[in-house]
């Protein structure tokens, strides 16, 4: 399965610039880029032979191909070239407009009959613009659904903000999405890079899902329309009873949960289980090689739009029939 990443983030906020930034990295040599046009990215230093009308080799090894239709057709035109051995990539990175709303493209992924055979989601990476965020996100729903679709984000402009801008905006993206992974320096292409491993799925960070240590602030978040949660079980999870009831779940609300992730305590195994999800689409979970420091116990954290969490906790508690089910809002 070759991992898709998915570039987004508001109008101005960097995407491309980082993106000119990710293609000069070494680790970059063997991905595939969907982007909109060759030209928006100023890539015609790079370029060293066209494959196609859509697609062209680079220098730098990676293979960029723009996108005139939809993603699927553009994924499909990838696959039947790398299948003919014209081509060789082992990721993609498809980069949005900035008025994108990155959830069907990640749907794409999952529902589409073949690109899910060959296709996997390897996360969200999104440029938030240090300076200009907070009234997009105020105003613009694409900025709040690009930020809480994030599993990385990446700080921009940080030069042109005062300190106290910036303290404020982190404590806004943590409260959109508590479990994404900020990162403060553009500059830092191969930290990026690193983040954006295959072999490395972005799992949750306890301290990021332990409700007990997260003080959201109900106002701001019913303001946006988004509301973020944790449930904490301290009883050990049934794997069965778990997965016919997620599976339940984001089929009646899955367009309004903009993300999950969790570390379960499942009946009968040693080590943590590791979930996470985006709307319909859920990734394979993973098992963990140890648990964290603290007490065992299952957490999960969600980031939900228009709909009550204690209808998740009475749900969750009804179908796994437990005893306590914690939620901290």
């Amino acid at each position: 399965m070759i991992p898709v990443t998915l570039l987004t983030g508001f109008l101005g906020s960097g995407k491309t610039t980082l993106l000119q930034r990710l293609l000069t990295d070494p680790g970059m040599a063997r991905a595939a880029v969907l982007i909109n046009e060759f030209g928006e990215v100023g890539l015609d230093h790079h370029l060293l032979d066209r494959i196609d009308d859509n697609v062209v080799l680079m220098k730098s090894g990676c293979i960029c191909c723009t996108v005139r239709g939809e993603v699927a057709d553009a994924l499909m035109n990838l696959h039947s070239l790398l299948t003919r051995g014209e081509i060789d990539f082992d990721r993609v990175v498809i980069e949005t407009t900035g008025l994108a709303d990155p959830y069907p493209v990640l749907q794409t992924l999952r529902a589409h009959p073949v690109l899910r055979s060959h296709f996997d989601n390897g996360g969200v990476l999104t440029t938030v613009d240090a300076v200009n965020a907070t009234r997009q996100v105020e105003h613009r729903a694409e900025a709040v659904r690009q930020i809480a679709a994030a599993d990385r984000i990446v700080l921009t402009k940080t030069d042109l903000a005062e300190d106290g801008e910036i303290a404020a905006l982190r404590a806004t993206l943590s409260r959109l999405n508590p479990s994404a992974r900020v990162l403060t320096n553009m500059d830092a292409a191969d930290a990026i890079v690193r983040d954006l491993d295959p072999g490395v799925p972005p799992l949750p960070e306890a301290e990021k899902i332990d409700g007990h240590h997260h003080h959201h602030d109900h106002d701001l978040n019913e303001d946006l329309g988004v509301v973020t949660f944790s449930l904490t079980v301290e009883e050990n999870v049934d794997w069965t009873d778990f997965g016919i009831w997620l599976t339940l779940l984001l089929h009646r609300y899955g367009d309004r949960i903009f993300r999950f992730k969790g570390i379960l305590a499942i009946a009968g195994e040693e080590r943590p289980v590791a979930v996470h999800g985006v709307q319909h689409l859920v990734h394979a979970p993973v098992h963990m090689e140890h648990w964290p420091e603290g007490a065992r116990v299952s957490r999960m954290v969600f980031i939900l739009e228009g709909l009550d969490p204690e209808r998740i906790r009475r749900s969750f508690a009804a179908f796994m029939r437990l005893k306590s089910v914690k939620a901290v809002a």
